[in-house]
C-alpha cells in the first residue's frame, strides 16, 4: 500500500511543475487525496461494503471537488491535475501513468446495466473538460484535447479533438488536419490570428473567414504556378519580391494617417 502511495506522490513531481515539497503535495493536491480515499472506498466495494464505499465516494466529493464513483479501476501512477469538476463512472477502467485533468468525465450514454463508461490504456492524457462518453476504448498513449467530445474509440497513439471528436494518427494524414493546417499557414502569412476557431464552433464570423481564407490559398496555389511558368519566359520576374502586408494597414489605417488631415489644417 505504502509503496502505491509513493508512486502517486512521484507522479505529482514528474508532471505538475508546480509541485516543490513532499509535505505540501502530501497536505493540499486534492486529485492525490481523491486517488487514495478512492483506493480504500474500491477495497470496500469489491469487498462488498457497497454503502460504506459510496459513503465515502461521496466524502472524498465533497472534500475535494472530484467524483469517481468506488466500482472504478484505476492503476498505477494515475495523476489529476487541479481535478474540481472530474467525474469518473462506475464501470471506467483507467491504466497505468494516465493523465486527467479538471473538468473531464468519463461518463455513460446508456441506463442499462453492465460496461457502459470508458476504457482508459495506459499513458493517456485527457485534456481539460473533455468527455469521453460510453463503453469505448481509448488506446494506449493516445492524448484527447480540451473540451473535445468523443463517443468512439480512439486508436493507439492518435490524438482526438473537436466536437464531434475526429482522430489525427502519428504518420497517417488527416485531410481535415490538413485543412486546419493550411489556414494556420494562411493566418500567419495574413497577420492575425483567429484564436483557434474550428469548424466546429457555431461562429458564424468564423466560418467566413474560413471560407475566405481557403479562397486565398486556392488563389496563392494558381498564382504560384503562374509564376513559374512567367520566370521560364522572362527569368527577372523571379527577382521581383512582393510587398509585404502591413499589420497597421491590415487592421485599420495607424495613428499618423488618422492625425494628418488635422495636422494639414
Amino acid at each position: 500500500m505504502f509503496r502505491g502511495m509513493r508512486e502517486d506522490v512521484r507522479a505529482v513531481f514528474d508532471r505538475d511543475p508546480a509541485a516543490r515539497h513532499w509535505f505540501e503535495v502530501v497536505t493540499t493536491s486534492p486529485g492525490l487525496h481523491a486517488i487514495w480515499i478512492h483506493r480504500f472506498s474500491h477495497r470496500l466495494w469489491c469487498a462488498g461494503l457497497k454503502w460504506l464505499a459510496r459513503f465515502i465516494a461521496q466524502t472524498a466529493r465533497f472534500l475535494t471537488g472530484i467524483e469517481i464513483h468506488p466500482g472504478a479501476k484505476i492503476g498505477r501512477r494515475f495523476f489529476i491535475d487541479h481535478g474540481m469538476g472530474v467525474v469518473i463512472g462506475e464501470t471506467a477502467e483507467i491504466g497505468d501513468d494516465c493523465t486527467l485533468y479538471h473538468g473531464v468525465t468519463l461518463g455513460g450514454t446508456t441506463w442499462n446495466p453492465g460496461k457502459r463508461h470508458p476504457t482508459l490504456r495506459d499513458r493517456v492524457v485527457v485534456g481539460a473538460g473533455a468527455k469521453i462518453l460510453g463503453p469505448i476504448e481509448v488506446g494506449a498513449g493516445a492524448r484527447v484535447g480540451s473540451n473535445a467530445v468523443v463517443t468512439r474509440a480512439v486508436p493507439e497513439g492518435a490524438t482526438a479533438m473537436g466536437i464531434p471528436a475526429r482522430f489525427v494518427q502519428q504518420g497517417q494524414a488527416d485531410p481535415e488536419f490538413e485543412v486546419e493546417k493550411r489556414r494556420r499557414q494562411m493566418h500567419e502569412k495574413a497577420g492575425f490570428d483567429l484564436y483557434a476557431l474550428g469548424d466546429d464552433m457555431p461562429d458564424p464570423i468564423a466560418k467566413s473567414i474560413h471560407a475566405i481564407l481557403d479562397q486565398l490559398h486556392r488563389v496563392d496555389a494558381k498564382m504560384h504556378v503562374m509564376g513559374e511558368h512567367l520566370c521560364e519566359v522572362n527569368p527577372k520576374y523571379c527577382d521581383e519580391a512582393l510587398p509585404s502586408l502591413d499589420q497597421e494597414q491590415l487592421m485599420g489605417e495607424s495613428e499618423d494617417a488618422q492625425q494628418r488631415p488635422t495636422d494639414q489644417d
